[in-house]
């Protein structure tokens, strides 16, 4: 079995278009023939590029609005030819089949529109691809003489290799590239399921269930009972990974680690490093915390963050003083920290940041003289990180022997939500505090406690196995950095079991204070909130992050 094989003919058929040209450039460099089809094939053309259409090869023209094109011995024959057995070859040379070595095929667009709230059933059978996964599968079972590349994340990579091995890839790239490949048409088949059992009625899935590979089906038959009852999880899921790149170690330098990125997703993994040695394993953890953080504020904000736990969040009018109410926080904590922007950051913030030992500062843009300025600390990573809204998909967290799933937390609490129970009433400066200090607890480990004003955190106390604690510890650290404690408000991600933290919160000049409710002891708190003349709040939800 040959390591590496040349690149010879290539047959390309994708629905996303991008990257393709360049990608198409690089096999024109070392004489690849290409192969293709309708648009694709158009497009490649108007870039200058000579391509043979497939009907060309099969002598037989696409039909059937492009439904019937591929689906052709000549085609698959191409694909499954081994090219070391004689009976092959001899059956490829009778009917005259000319092997390919590259297919490149992305999908129609299912995922996407089904996603849409006005689909109808129509349209999304039509974004059912056949000849995509048919070519797929050929071609990745043959990987010993076939490459397969099904994702546009990948052209890089691949280009580069053809471009080191003179337009050839090595047997381990195929092997890998087919791994993927196959993960693609499973997580794809397996969408296009889902959606259609969600069509069917009751009788139909009692039916289909008694044959169902992956159990039962009960998770569709809750949405078609109660349409506003919460969704429930599938039966099966399938999670597609593509490596980005080997990291040089994990948590700690005995452990290996790798990044991956999971497709149809936007991110901390794709973002650009503009700056700065390789991102380790526990940077992208604290990196992707700063970043949910501060994408979870509509305002300019800045977050530092250290071990996934911020040591201070400030806002201002600009990102030096956000920066700079930050720092405040926690001056000590913040060396060697993570620092966040959700907006342009300027030269006078850079100067600021460089002021601080910092292992990484990301935004998602920075002004040509911001980065001159970071680019003198040799050592320091500077990442442009495209800006994420409100997640809609899961998250997932390994345990041993599986994975547990949920959604991501992208409840926001506004003025209008929050119960008063406490006898004095919030002013407005106290509201706007206790929403930036709720919405910062939201991204504090558990137990978390934060102080707050109205444009910075002031001390903050997370993972404690107390609640006691963490409202000692977040007075501490307001204490030791001089910040004013005295009229700040408090927030608790989960309620307070005990009047205990009012009193101490009261010790510590606190003046308002945020949480969910609904101990068994609730009435018992309010009455000492009412005893120290705080205000209470009341969200009704809460924010556990473990």
């Amino acid at each position: 079995m040959t390591e590496l094989k040349k690149i010879k003919r290539a047959l390309i058929s994708v629905s996303d278009k991008s990257g393709i040209i360049e990608f198409a450039e690089t096999l024109r460099d070392f004489g690849v023939e290409i192969i293709s089809t309708g648009g694709t094939a158009r497009v490649l053309r108007e870039r200058g590029f000579e391509v043979t259409e497939v009907s060309d090869i099969t002598e037989f023209p696409e039909m059937m609005d492009g439904r019937v094109k591929t689906l052709h011995p000549k085609i698959h024959g191409a694909f499954l030819a081994l090219r070391d057995n004689e009976e092959h070859l001899k059956a490829m040379d009778a009917h005259g089949i000319e092997p390919i070595d590259l297919v490149v095929v992305n999908l129609y667009p299912f995922e996407e529109t089904v996603a849409r709230e006005d689909v109808s059933l129509a349209e999304a059978v039509e974004q059912i691809d056949i000849g995509g996964p048919a070519m797929i599968r050929s071609a990745s079972k043959n990987w010993t003489d076939v490459a397969v590349v099904t994702d546009a994340r990948l052209y890089e990579s691949v280009s580069g290799e053809l471009k080191k091995s003179n337009g050839a890839l090595t047997l381990e790239t195929r092997r890998r590239l087919a791994a993927l490949a196959y993960t693609r048409t499973a997580s794809y088949d397996l969408m296009i399921s889902s959606y259609l059992a969600k069509q069917l009625s009751n009788n139909d899935l009692s039916y289909l269930e008694q044959f169902n590979p992956l159990g039962n089906l009960s998770f569709i038959e809750s949405d078609i009972e109660e349409a506003d009852e919460e969704t429930k999880f599938a039966d099966s899921a399938t999670i597609e990974l593509v490596k980005i790149a080997d990291l040089r170690y994990g948590e700690n330098p005995h452990q290996r680690a790798a990044l991956y990125e999971t497709f149809g997703t936007r991110g901390i993994a794709q973002a650009e490093v503009l700056h700065g040695k390789g991102m380790s394993y526990n940077n992208y953890v604290d990196v992707d915390a700063a970043w949910r953080l501060v994408c979870d504020f509509d305002r300019l904000t800045c977050a530092i963050i250290k071990h996934t736990n911020p040591s201070g969040v400030g806002m201002g009018a600009n990102n030096l003083d956000a920066y700079r109410r930050a720092l405040a926080t926690d001056p000590v904590s913040a060396f060697g920290g993570i620092v966040a922007f959700n907006s342009r950051v300027d030269a006078k913030a850079a100067n600021a940041v460089n002021e601080v030992f910092t292992e990484v500062v990301l935004a998602p843009e920075f002004e040509p003289k911001a980065l001159e300025i970071f680019k003198k600390k040799k050592n320091l990573r500077v990442l442009r990180v495209e800006k994420i809204g409100n997640a809609d998909s899961l998250e997932y967290k390994q345990i041993s022997g599986g994975m547990l799933a949920q959604n991501f937390d992208n409840l926001r609490i506004a003025a209008d939500d929050l119960k008063v129970v406490s006898a004095r009433k919030p002013t407005e400066k106290e509201i706007t505090a206790l929403l930036f200090a709720w919405r910062v607890c939201k991204h504090v480990k558990s137990n978390a406690i934060v102080f707050a004003n109205e444009f910075q955190t002031v001390g903050v106390g997370a993972g404690q196995m107390n609640r006691v604690d963490s409202v000692r510890i977040a007075a501490m650290r307001a204490a030791k950095t001089e910040l004013e404690q005295k009229n700040t408000v408090l927030a608790s991600d989960a309620f307070f079991p005990f009047r205990d933290n009012v009193d101490e919160a009261a010790e510590f000049g606190i003046s308002a204070i945020i949480q969910p409710g609904g101990s068994v002891r609730d009435e018992e708190v309010i009455q000492a909130a009412d005893e120290h003349d705080l205000v209470m709040v009341f969200t009704g939800a809460r924010h556990f992050k473990h």
